[in-house]
């Protein structure tokens, strides 16, 4: 054994050492402090025996955590995720009044409820002392990273292997910032990291976004090359007589096949790649929290696996679950200080919406730094991985605020973090940030006129409208992760339609964009026969302030866009220089709206809000003060931040618009790094282009 294996050993012992020394002297302070939890019989023992009790009971607990553990958590496979994350602490809890029963030093015991709390904090203990004595030591840093972060996956690497010489890729999505809120931040001193690497190593360039301008949209062109036939969130599918919805994991895998269909490929990630937090796979055989997966039971549903692999260490769970509270009672004292102060825009941010905030802004965001960790200690080709943090918080606080400073400042740690685990990776790294959608800022269609976009539909069509509104759900994509982890189904209410008369009509909100169909019409209705059937219908949409413009299908001029006052404008007549109707939506709009009207589940109307260019304003027709999802503002206007070693994005100088487009942008820096790719040289959509 040469002198460096030694060194090595003779560290690890050392370390472990000072570990099991500290977690006995916790032990001893916390049988002081804990009433009940004792470490000497009821007639009183030495401070020698009660010491070499700790000892010993410090040791046995530890040697179970190590050995029996990670078992534990591989048994629990079947477990829904955060049910596992609240059952991590009474097993680490039995682990220790195992460790006391066994133990022969003396007559120690606690009570159960006490055990779970001198598990949590001794586990707490073991775990910094280690990591801030192996940090010390990059080689020992490195090791432990990869032990935390890829435990669990049937996986290891030799101390002496190391990775290709070409760097891999990791793609990471800041769900939800726009490209000018990443400048204020950077400018406010809100992300450091992000500043230093404009500064030096990094560009960044906006992109926009289809007319779709939300996650499974951009997402899915992003990870799959194709987003056709996606007009929204949610859509109506007369064939099925269902509503498809871009997080509902039944619906996720039905788009992921329908994408790698039209393209002939699967995906971005296809060789030796990893999907962590994301609504589509991407092609990647490594998953966690893939939305497109969850659907799937058993143990070969590897789309939860990040969850068991991230809490087969109790410290994490510990860690997280004291951040998850942290957050939850930060999301209160926040949305009542905004009560207090009347601040508007607001929306309603009870019942459960501090949970959910938590688990995006904390339990993902661990989970999911923790895979990607794993991942590049691993030397995997390619890591694509969502963070959902500032999208959720935004959606409820709004776009800017301190709410989601934040939660700006926290994604720029976790972004140092992976920045420092690159150095310890086997191979070299590219580390690319980019967002899929903005968010733009108004308050809601309901706030300001007192009714939703339903009962405006109705009141157009000669239906009764019911006095009370009916708040529509946020669609934020953080719910459906929740209740995926909580194996509940994630349809909503109302999205499997069957209306009781099959002649009312189906009205759909997907941010700022809202979607009409009816539903006994196999058809896509043109305008005609909508005005045969509801001739006051267009008009009183196409009037009322809070619609921007509707795009319908005319059997004389085919995409037609109305706007108020009778604009309209025949779609292929529209352009940059002769807007007509949508003057007022900026550059690309024509676009955007003449693409969407080509694809089959288009809706028999399309409706934009108002929007404000301005003050860059919209009205959702959610109940979202933080909205995206159609044309108006920031949320069409996305980032894509790269390394100065890659070719620009937008090479040949002109604007980079669509998810697909920047799909392509990214699989040629992949195959600028000289690794493996995907077997198809070239897509069919990309041969298109």
């Amino acid at each position: 054994m040469g002198g460096g294996r030694w060194r090595r050993v003779l560290s690890g012992v050392w370390r472990s050492i000072a570990v099991w020394a500290v977690s006995t002297a916790t032990m001893l302070v916390l049988a002081g402090a804990l009433p009940d939890f004792q470490l000497q019989s009821d007639n009183g023992d030495s401070a020698t025996r009660v010491a070499v009790t700790a000892a010993v009971g410090a040791g046995v607990f530890g040697l179970l955590s190590s050995l029996v553990w990670p078992l534990l958590v591989r048994a629990l496979l079947l477990v829904p995720a955060l049910i596992l994350g609240l059952l991590v602490f009474f097993l680490n809890g039995s682990l220790l009044l195992l460790a006391l029963r066994v133990n022969p030093s003396g007559q120690s015991e606690a009570a159960p409820e006490t055990a779970v709390v001198v598990a949590a904090v001794m586990s707490a203990v073991a775990s910094a002392t280690g990591g801030a004595l192996a940090v010390r030591d990059d080689d020992a840093y490195r090791r432990r990273l990869y032990r935390l972060a890829a435990r669990g996956r049937g996986r290891g690497r030799s101390d002496s292997d190391r990775g290709p010489s070409f760097p891999g890729v990791v793609f990471l999505q800041l769900d939800g910032v726009g490209h000018d809120v990443l400048e204020e931040a950077t400018g406010k001193g809100l992300m450091p990291t992000v500043a230093r690497w404009l500064a030096t190593t990094h560009r960044v360039t906006p992109w926009r976004t289809d007319w779709s301008s939300q996650t499974g949209a951009s997402q899915l062109g992003i990870l799959h090359g194709s987003n056709h036939d996606i007009p929204a969130f949610r859509w109506y599918e007369k064939e099925s007589h269902e509503v498809m919805v871009c997080n509902r994991p039944s619906s996720a895998a039905e788009l992921q096949r329908r994408a790698i269909g039209h393209t002939g490929d699967g995906g971005l990630l296809t060789v030796d790649g990893a999907s962590r937090g994301n609504l589509f796979s991407g092609g990647a055989d490594e998953l966690a929290l893939v939305l497109s997966m969850a659907a799937r039971r058993g143990r070969e549903n590897r789309s939860r696996s990040g969850y068991f692999a991230y809490f087969s260490d109790p410290a994490n769970a510990v860690r997280t679950a004291m951040s998850f509270v942290a957050e939850v009672f930060r999301e209160i004292g926040q949305s009542t200080r905004a009560r207090l102060r009347k601040r508007r825009p607001r929306v309603g941010r009870g019942g459960l919406y501090p949970f959910v905030r938590a688990f995006a802004t904390v339990v993902e965001r661990d989970v999911v730094v923790a895979a990607v960790i794993g991942d590049m200690l691993a030397g995997r080709n390619a890591v694509y991985a969502d963070l959902v943090a500032y999208d959720e918080v935004a959606h409820h606080s709004g776009p800017r605020g301190r709410d989601t400073e934040k939660v700006l400042e926290r994604l720029d740690r976790s972004l140092a973090l992976i920045e420092k685990v690159a150095e310890h990776a086997p191979r070299p790294y590219r580390i690319v940030v980019l967002s899929d959608h903005g968010q733009s800022p108004g308050e809601t269609f309901l706030t300001r006129y007192g009714l939703t976009l339903g009962n405006l539909v109705r009141a157009g069509c000669g239906l009764p409208v019911p006095r009370r509104a009916r708040r529509t759900h946020s669609g934020a994509e953080a719910r459906a992760a929740v209740r995926a982890a909580l194996r509940r189904p994630v349809e909503e209410s109302g999205e499997r339609h069957s209306p009781p008369r099959r002649s009312e009509p189906v009205v759909l909100a997907s941010g700022n964009l809202g979607l009409v169909s009816f539903p006994d019409v196999p058809h896509r209705m043109s305008r005609e026969e909508i005005d045969r059937r509801h001739p006051a219908l267009l008009s009183t949409l196409a009037n009322h302030p809070g619609v921007g413009f509707l795009l319908v299908r005319s059997e004389e001029h085919g995409g037609l866009v109305i706007g108020a006052h009778g604009a309209e404008a025949p779609v292929d007549a529209l352009d940059d220089e002769h807007p007509g109707p949508l003057a007022d939506f900026g550059p690309g709009a024509a676009d955007a709206v003449r693409r969407t009207h080509t694809f089959p589940h288009a809706a028999d109307i399309m409706v934009n809000s108002w929007y404000d260019p301005e003050e860059g304003e919209v009205l959702a027709f959610e109940e979202q003060i933080g909205s995206h999802g159609g044309l108006g503002g920031a949320q069409g206007r996305p980032f894509l931040m790269s390394p100065l070693a890659l070719s620009e994005p937008a090479g040949d100088g002109g604007d980079l618009v669509g998810a697909e487009r920047v799909h392509r942008v990214l699989r040629g820096w992949l195959r600028e790094c000289d690794g493996p790719q995907v077997p198809l040289p070239m897509a069919r959509s990309e041969r298109a282009a």
